[in-house]
């Protein structure tokens, strides 16, 4: 070498003398199995750190959750197969997260980010990360519910409304409609043309791929997917993937939150995920509770819809909506995890499997059903129309059990009785038909004014789908009025009122029920 060549040499050798060498932390696996791991040598590692299992095939991630004297244990968020005895471990000093971007839109992926749906991979460009476990809004930084979230769903939308950054429990049994429902009010959301459709997280922790694909392929063929992100964890899946998936929708709809915008994320279902949670901490020997499950479960369910929140405009605006299912074992809504969700959410609504039975769908039970956000959360329209709506049902329940012995009925309680009858037909709806706001008042309004009381039970419908008909052919500037204003002025209510008497007296005696 020359003479300058070594001056170099030397000059660099000496200038990296005062760098610290890089270190990293280091342990080793000393007992695997069941999708946990047992480390030693982590003593610096955090609660909920996330590390890397240095595999001959590729780095599989975990992440630790149980920090003890002279060792700790991670979940495994992997094939677990690969993972052996004396292999390295690496702490990577960060907490799990997940890359999030409007190209997720329309995608189906696992609780780390990665596509399920067998399309190409999502593009880095533009994401950013976010962690999945994140300190919810604080009470200064947020707004009260005051804008709706329309469902669809006549029975919802008129007696236990949804606003925009609520928590809405959907509990009951299992096969009463619960995904129905959640899954028509993703695809109700285009049909609200007077808000702007919410970023929609459908998240399915623990059921079967075919029914996840199932879900999928209703959704795709509603045009919802064009606004919705499903985050899958199967039944096949490890319990640490079904663990983390509320989660990450949670932080998928808090980046849209973030923007500005509205995001509704469905969690199909926090049973599965308190089940998931519990096979985890008994594999973890965390001392069982109630019902074997461990003492912090409920702080498992309120750290996440507590995340749940409407920001007031000066901190951005924008609003997450939750609405958590939760499956009850024959009816017992008293049991350990359901009455934890009811604590956290702010109402819920019940299906009763009776009425579901009996051929009433949604199965909606209206004692037990309740928001309590209450009408706040209601355009003005439906306040108006629907007021008495929920007392005259409960009535009739209460009216109805009575009339079962077969006694003398007094003029009253029979018109209570027949309206209950009429009413309860009018709610029921199928299966991806949902119906839009404008169209809700108008047949409520029908309804609570006595308009069908002079028709027969089995005739309910035909007059519905007939009003409604008529109403747009002949009278769409009501609807525009309902739609642009949300309220129900003096003349859109005159008009309402004698288009509705000029339907049932002149069109649907002589035309529609003469058709039928």
């Amino acid at each position: 070498m020359k003479a300058n060549q070594i001056i170099e040499e030397l000059k660099s050798e000496i200038a990296g003398l005062g760098k610290k060498p890089a270190l990293e932390h280091v342990g080793e696996v000393i007992r695997v199995g069941d999708g946990v791991a047992e480390i030693r040598g982590l003593a610096k590692a955090m609660y909920a750190e996330l590390i890397a299992f240095e595999t001959p095939k590729e780095d599989i991630l975990g992440m630790a959750l149980n920090l003890e004297e002279g060792s700790l244990k991670a979940i495994i968020l992997g094939d677990a197969k690969d993972v052996a005895e004396g292999q390295s471990v690496k702490a990577l000093g960060t907490i799990l997260s997940i890359p999030v971007s409007e190209k997720m839109i329309g995608r189906v992926i696992d609780p780390l980010g990665n596509p399920k749906d067998g399309g190409p991979a999502i593009p880095k460009e533009g994401t950013k990360l976010y962690p999945l476990e994140k300190i919810a809004p604080g009470v200064i930084t947020r707004k009260s519910v005051s804008t709706p979230l329309h469902t669809g769903w006549k029975a919802i939308d008129a007696m236990i409304p949804i606003g925009r950054g609520q928590r809405e429990l959907l509990i009951g049994d299992r096969q009463t409609g619960k995904t129905t429902i959640a899954v028509d009010t993703i695809i109700n959301q285009k049909k609200d043309t007077k808000h702007k459709t919410p970023f929609c997280i459908y998240v399915a922790i623990g059921q079967k791929e075919s029914k996840v694909a199932h879900t999928v392929e209703k959704l795709r063929r509603a045009g919802a997917m064009e606004y919705t992100i499903v985050v899958s964890a199967s039944a096949s899946e490890a319990a640490s993937l079904q663990f983390l998936a509320p989660y990450a929708g949670c932080a998928i709809g808090e980046y849209f939150m973030d923007q500005g915008q509205d995001a509704l994320v469905v969690y199909d279902d926090l049973s599965k995920h308190a089940w998931a949670y519990r096979e985890i901490s008994l594999l973890l020997r965390r001392p069982p509770g109630r019902e074997a499950y461990p003492g912090d479960i409920f702080y498992l369910h309120s750290r996440l819809l507590e995340r749940s929140a409407r920001r007031s405009d000066e901190y951005g605006g924008g609003s997450l909506t939750a609405l958590p299912i939760i499956e009850t074992q024959l009816n017992d809504v008293s049991a350990y995890i359901p009455t934890n969700v009811i604590s956290i959410t702010d109402g819920q609504i019940y299906l009763e499997p009776e009425l579901f039975y009996q051929g009433i769908r949604p199965a909606v039970n209206v004692g037990l059903s309740v928001s309590r956000v209450g009408s706040s959360a209601q355009t003005k329209a439906m306040k108006k129309v629907a007021g008495t709506m929920r007392l005259d049902l409960a009535q009739f329940r209460e009216l109805a059990a009575f009339a079962q012995f077969g006694s003398e009925l007094d003029p009253a309680t029979k018109k209570k009785i027949d309206r209950g009858r009429r009413l309860t037909e009018l709610l029921k709806q199928n299966e991806e038909a949902t119906v839009p706001f404008e169209e809700q008042v108008s047949v409520i309004y029908a309804a609570v004014n006595g308009f069908l009381d002079s028709i027969e039970v089995a005739d309910v419908k035909a007059f519905e789908t007939g009003l409604i008909r008529f109403l747009h052919e002949r009278h769409e500037k009501i609807y525009a009025a309902l739609r642009e204003s949300g309220e129900l002025s003096k003349e859109t209510d005159s008009a309402l009122k004698t288009a509705i008497s000029d339907f049932a007296t002149n069109y649907f005696n002589k035309k529609i029920k003469g058709e039928s």
